[in-house]
C-alpha cells in the first residue's frame, strides 16, 4: 500500500513537474509566437485594405460646376421656375449636351436632363488641349479610366462594368487607361450633378474621345457600337430607359481671346457666328443622323486636315461626330430604328449673361463678351 502512494506521488510530482515546465517555459513561447502571428496578419490586412482603397476621381472644376446637393436644389428650382418651354421624352435615346459653366449655361442643362431617366449612362467626352499639352500622343484612341467611382452631387457616382466590358472586347490598339488624363479633363464631370440630380443611382461609362480622321472614326465607332450592343442584349438593356448615350460638347469658342475672328469682330460678327451655328445645326445635327450627314459636319468642324478649324470653334469637334456615329449604330443594331435629331435650346455666353444666384458655390470660371463668348447647343436624339 505504502508503495502504491510512493508510485502515485512520484506520479504526480512528475505531471505536476511537466505541468509546471508547460506553463513556465512553452506557454509563453507559444503565446508569444501567436501574438507575432497575428500582429503579421494584421499588418498584412491593413497593406491589403490600402491595396483595396476605393479610388474617387478627384473633381477637376469646382467652380463651374455644383457639387452641394443643397445648393444643386437652389439652381434646378431656380430654372425649373423660369422655363417656359415642354420637351417631349418619349423615345430619347441620346444626346448633346453643354459642358460649361452652369452659371452661364444653366438655361440649356436643365430642360435636357430632366428628360432623361436611366439607370447608366455612356458619356463621350472631349479631349481638350490641356490634356494633350501634358500627355503626347493621344490620337486617334479612347482614353478610358480606372477610378472605382466618380464625383456626384448627392453621392459618388458608380462606374458601369460596361466599361470593364469595353476594356475586354475592344481591340487594345484602340483604347489607352489613363487617369491622369481624365484628372486634366472636365468635359465628363460638367455632366454628372445634373445627371446624377435626376438619375440618383446612374452609373456611368466616361470615354474620351481624341483627334482622329474620319476613316478612323468609322471603324472604332463600329466595333464599339458591337462592343456596346453585345452588352446590352446579354443585359437585357432597353435604350433610353436602361442605357443613355450622352456626348458632352460646347459650341464656337470665338472673339480676339480666342483668335477666332473667321466672321470679323463686334456685334455683327457675333451675329454671323451665330448664324453659322444655326445653320450648322439644322444641316448635320438635327434630322435623320446618318453617316452622310456626319460626314458633311466634319467638313464643317475640321480645315485641311482634321487636326485643323475651319470657320468655328467647336471644341465637340470630334466628340459630336464619334459620339453620333456610335449611337447611330448602336440603336441600329439594338433596334432597328435610326435616330432623329430635335434642338431644344440654342444660345451663347454673350447672350445668357450669369444666372443671378448668390451664396451658392459656384461661379465663373471666364469672362463673357464680344471678344470671348462661347455657343451651346442642347439636342436630342430619339427614336425614329
Amino acid at each position: 500500500m505504502t508503495k502504491i502512494i510512493q508510485n502515485r506521488a512520484k506520479v504526480g510530482y512528475r505531471v505536476f513537474s511537466r505541468l509546471f515546465l508547460f506553463r513556465a517555459v512553452f506557454l509563453p513561447v507559444f503565446i508569444g509566437a501567436i501574438s507575432i502571428w497575428l500582429l503579421a496578419q494584421a499588418e498584412t490586412l491593413t497593406v491589403t485594405g490600402e491595396k483595396a482603397a476605393v479610388r474617387l476621381r478627384p473633381i477637376r472644376d469646382d467652380v463651374g460646376f455644383c457639387w452641394s446637393q443643397d445648393s444643386m436644389k437652389i439652381l434646378v428650382d431656380y430654372l425649373a421656375a423660369n422655363e417656359k418651354e415642354t420637351f417631349r421624352s418619349e423615345g430619347l435615346v441620346a444626346a448633346i449636351s453643354p459642358h460649361d459653366d452652369y452659371l452661364y449655361a444653366g438655361h440649356l442643362y436643365y430642360p435636357l436632363f430632366n428628360l432623361i431617366r436611366a439607370k447608366e449612362a455612356v458619356i463621350f467626352g472631349v479631349t481638350h488641349g490641356t490634356v494633350r499639352q501634358e500627355i503626347k500622343g493621344l490620337d486617334s484612341v479612347l482614353i478610358l479610366d480606372d477610378y472605382d467611382l466618380w464625383p456626384g452631387v448627392l453621392k459618388p457616382v458608380n462606374v458601369s462594368p460596361l466599361r470593364e466590358f469595353i476594356q475586354k472586347k475592344l481591340q487594345p490598339a484602340d483604347l489607352v487607361v489613363n487617369d491622369r488624363a481624365h484628372e486634366l479633363e472636365h468635359s465628363i464631370e460638367a455632366l454628372l450633378p445634373f445627371l446624377q440630380y435626376f438619375n440618383p443611382e446612374i452609373e456611368i461609362t466616361p470615354l474620351m474621345v481624341t483627334p482622329m480622321p474620319l476613316n478612323k472614326m468609322e471603324e472604332l465607332s463600329t466595333d464599339l457600337a458591337k462592343v456596346i450592343s453585345t452588352y446590352m442584349k446579354e443585359n437585357h438593356l432597353v435604350p433610353g430607359r436602361d442605357i443613355f448615350f450622352l456626348i458632352s460638347a460646347d459650341g464656337n469658342h470665338y472673339g480676339k481671346d480666342f483668335n477666332n475672328l473667321a466672321f470679323g469682330e463686334g456685334q455683327t460678327a457675333w451675329e454671323k457666328a451665330l448664324d453659322f451655328d444655326r445653320q450648322l445645326i439644322a444641316n448635320y445635327l438635327t434630322g435623320i443622323i446618318d453617316s452622310k450627314k456626319i460626314a458633311g459636319l466634319t467638313g464643317e468642324f475640321w480645315g485641311q486636315t482634321y487636326l485643323d478649324y475651319k470657320n468655328s470653334y467647336w471644341c465637340g469637334k470630334y466628340s459630336i461626330p464619334f459620339g453620333l456615329l456610335a449611337a447611330e449604330k448602336i440603336i441600329k443594331e439594338t433596334t432597328g430604328k435610326k435616330i432623329k435629331g430635335e434642338l431644344i435650346r440654342y444660345s451663347d455666353s454673350y447672350s445668357e449673361g450669369v444666372l443671378p444666384l448668390r451664396k451658392t458655390g459656384m461661379g465663373i470660371t471666364a469672362p463673357f463678351s464680344l471678344r470671348h463668348w462661347v455657343s451651346y447647343a442642347a439636342i436630342g436624339y430619339y427614336l425614329n
